[in-house]
């Protein structure tokens, strides 16, 4: 029996191969938009361990995905955005790809909640779901790119500013 009562939305785009060659805006939220990587202060980023833990793993995607190129990227203290190109058609999908990023981050976070006493979290480090737009033109991706570099100056205006 179908349970009626609660059915999850899906966000992707109908019909779209998250697998084919292109760019991509991602956007993860920490669960419950709790600062667990850091602070804004003056508009700058300030990183915590964690912040430098989650950058390691990003930065190291590549060696796991060899089809992904990483462009410009932003950690805030309650979420993360980046801009991937999948540069070869293959198998790896843009899902695949944060799948594992965040199950690498959750896991040395765990590890870092038992070693060194970083802020626990309720059920998940990051929210279920993520936020993903394809880029379609050089304007969309340069607008992104510069969304992505002014974050931490916008922060107070963020939707994820809490």
């Amino acid at each position: 029996m179908k349970n009626d009562r609660y059915q999850r939305k899906n966000v992707r785009l109908k019909h779209y191969d998250y697998s084919q060659e292109g760019f991509y805006f991602i956007t993860i939220c920490g669960q419950n938009r709790v600062k667990y990587f850091g602070e804004i202060i003056d508009g700058r980023f300030i990183a915590n361990e964690t912040a430098y833990m989650i950058k390691k793993i990003w930065l190291q995607m590549p060696v796991r995905f060899p089809s992904i190129i990483q462009h410009k990227y932003v950690l805030m203290p309650n979420h993360f955005h980046a801009i991937i190109e999948i540069k070869d058609a293959s198998d790896i999908v843009i899902g695949d790809i944060i799948g594992a990023f965040k199950s690498l981050t959750t896991n040395a976070y765990i590890k870092g909640v038992k070693e060194n006493n970083w802020i626990s979290f309720e059920k998940r480090l990051w929210q279920r779901n993520y936020y993903e737009h394809i880029i379609r033109n050089e304007a969309s991706y340069m607008k992104l790119s510069e969304y992505i570099q002014n974050n931490p100056l916008k922060w107070k205006e963020d939707m994820f500013f809490m």
